[in-house]
């Protein structure tokens, strides 16, 4: 089964991969190891998988305004989302997309996306497929 859904362009880009999805914010600086991608923030329900590749989708960041830094050392490292999408952006993971030029969107309504979805973002479209679902 395949849907589109529209975002507001944090910034603009094109990117697909599996969608990894999370309930609760992520704060990149120390819940996002910088050289493997691997969420290490202790709790959190994505604690142990890595965002390379990933359509990172997740409602807001969180924490200090280095984790703009952290999303920039991701991308020079090789081991940052694709893209990001949010329900609703907010200042440092929006500039840090920005400078790692990694596509983001917002206003998203993530709880429709799962796990292992195929997910393109072009500008401000989300095409999401998910294998398997009906038809």
């Amino acid at each position: 089964m395949e849907w589109i859904m529209h975002g507001r362009v944090i910034k603009s880009g094109h990117a697909r991969g599996k969608a990894l999805v999370s309930p609760a914010p992520i704060g990149f600086l120390g819940g996002v190891d910088p050289e493997t991608g691997i969420i290490v923030e202790p709790g959190h329900p994505l604690q142990g998988q890595s965002v390379a590749g990933k359509m990172l989708a997740f409602p807001h960041g969180k924490g200090s305004t280095v984790g703009s830094y952290t999303i920039l050392r991701l991308a020079r490292n090789g081991v940052a989302p694709a893209a990001m999408i949010n329900v609703e952006s907010e200042a440092i993971v929006a500039v840090g997309a920005i400078i790692a030029e990694i596509p983001m969107l917002d206003h998203v309504a993530i709880a429709q996306i799962r796990d292992g979805d195929w997910v393109t973002v072009d500008g401000a479209v989300l095409r999401v497929d998910r294998p398997g679902a009906d038809k």
